[in-house]
This record gives structure tokens, sequence and C-alpha cells, in this order.
């Protein structure tokens, strides 16, 4: 199983915008997490990234990511105050490690190991929301009025990885069958060597292939624009849009303002005034609103996005 979450058009509100509308969206609360270290916005961007994957119907692609997130998380937790001396409420004396000192464990460490791992949680899967929300293609397609050959680029590269990998797992499969047949079996390092020539082989013989087609076509010649005219914006491209930008600005105005302050060392020091909190509260408010506008256009007996 791959915890790498793929695209699925699941006809949900976030899937209808258009691709730069819905990764802007979906990465506002990474941008949130990497620019405020209070527990409580952490929090509340979380509740983000978990609102947009269940309202946007990508919750079991969540729940896939969240099987690398979680350990990931969990291990920047434990680690922190494993490697970090600083703090002054020492919790437990660890014992004298040569080249690293006494692993003693404190209060503030082992906070400042939860906060990381809140923004690691919210980043990787906020990345998931992206994944599973956006149509690489159309993405890709957006790309190509700014950058034609770098979106084209972008494009086989993006093609280019699965075919790859098909091709190491059946040429993998194909040396093992042979080994067996031949009734001797080489070492491990070996049979990568000779699997990684193979696969670098095919890889150059089908961009040659392809870069031959594309010659063909016309692509040396100069960049290729699309035909199709700009689709105006929906309802749905404002709302997210809208949406996004309201949670940047709520983002970037408490920052100047100082709001959501915390210090972890060497004692730990949080911002536990009404505005940390109304930022916390605003946040998940402003990313719920564009989904509550899709559901209440809905004709009913339909659900929206149908």
């Amino acid at each position: 199983m791959s915890f790498v979450p793929a695209y699925r058009p699941a006809g949900s509100a976030l899937h209808r915008a258009r691709p730069g509308v819905t990764a802007g969206f979906a990465l506002c609360p990474a941008v949130v997490a990497l620019m405020f270290d209070h527990p409580l916005v952490l929090v509340a961007a979380l509740a983000c990234v978990v609102l947009a994957g269940v309202a946007g119907r990508v919750g079991p692609e969540l729940g896939r990511a969240a099987l690398l997130a979680v350990p990931l998380a969990l291990m920047v937790a434990l680690v922190n105050p494993l490697v970090s001396r600083e703090g002054l409420t020492l919790l437990v004396r660890g014992p004298e490690v040569p080249l690293l000192g006494a692993l003693d464990v404190t209060l503030e460490a082992l906070v400042y190991g939860g906060v990381a791992a809140l923004r690691v949680l919210v980043v990787v899967l906020a990345f998931a929301v992206l994944s599973a929300a956006v149509d690489p293609d159309e993405m890709l397609r957006g790309l190509r009025r700014l950058a034609p050959r770098s979106a084209l680029t972008a494009s086989l590269a993006t093609r280019m990885v699965p075919l790859l990998a098909r091709d190491a797992e059946r040429l993998s499969l194909a040396y093992r069958l042979r080994a067996a047949t031949a009734g001797r079996e080489s070492g491990r390092l070996r049979r990568g060597a000779v699997l990684a020539r193979a696969l670098a082989a095919g890889g150059i013989e089908r961009s040659w292939d392809t870069a031959a087609a594309l010659e063909l076509r016309g692509y040396a010649l100069g960049s290729r624009r699309s035909g199709r005219p700009r689709a105006p914006w929906s309802r749905e491209d404002v709302a997210f849009g809208v949406a996004a930008g309201v949670i940047v600005a709520l983002a970037l105005g408490a920052r100047m303002a100082g709001v959501g302050g915390f210090d972890p060392y060497p004692l730990v020091r949080a911002e536990t005034r009404g505005a940390a909190v109304g930022l916390a509260l605003a946040l998940p408010i402003a990313c719920a609103v564009p989904f509550a506008l899709a559901a209440r256009r809905a004709p009913r007996g339909e659900a929206p996005g149908d």
C-alpha cells in the first residue's frame, strides 16, 4: 500500500475549483504551521487540514498519508528531548553518553518536540490533501501558460516515474525467476547493480523515443500554446480563493501584530490572551466557509458535488 495519495476525482467542491486555487487552499494550513510555534495555532491548522480532507472527500487518502505522518511526527517528538540540552525544568536525569554528554530530559525540550511534531503532521497531511484533490495534468496545463518548457518537462517527468517503477518491479521479478531457474542466488548488491544498470538503460532508451516523438510533433520549433480559452472563475474558485486569502491574511496580520507568541526555552511561555484563541478559532471557520456555501447551493435531495 502506498503512503503517497494519488489524485482521485471525488466530485467535491474542492475538486471543482481550478487547480491553482485548490492547491493554494490546501497548502494554507502548512503556511500557518511554518509561521507559528504556538501549540493552539498548530492544532487549529491541523483542524483545517482534517476539515479540508473530510469535506473534500479525500478522507481515505488522508488516512493513508497519516500512516506515514504520525510515526514521523512521533519520532520527531521523541528525538528532540534526547538531543536538546536546553530548558530548566528537569524531568529525567539520563546517563552519561560519550560524545553526547548527559541525556537529561527537560519539560521544555519535551514541549518543543511536541510542537515540532505537530508542524510535521500539518505539513505532510496538507500536501496529502493537495495530492489527492488536484489533478496533476490540469495543474501542469495551467502552468503551461507561464512556462511552457518547464511545464512540459514536469509533465513528462511525472509520467516517467510510474513507468520506471513498473519497469523496476518487472525486472526484479524476471531476475529472481532467472536466478531460481539457474539454481543459483546472487548477492543483493550484485542484483541491485544489475537491475540499476538495466533500469537506467531502459530509461535512457525511453527518453530518446519520447524526444524523437516530440520533435516529430514540432515541439522543437518553439513553445506550443494551448488554444483552449481560459474558463471564467466559478463560484468554487472565488469561494476557495477568498478563503485561502483570508487564512493567509489572518496569519500574516497576527504574526506582524505579535499574536500567538511562544517561547519554549529556557522556560515555556505561551501567549494566552484572547487574540491567540481568536486566531485559533478563526482559521477553521475560514476553512469551513467555502464548503458550507457549496453545500447550501446544492439542490435538495442531491449531495454537494454530485
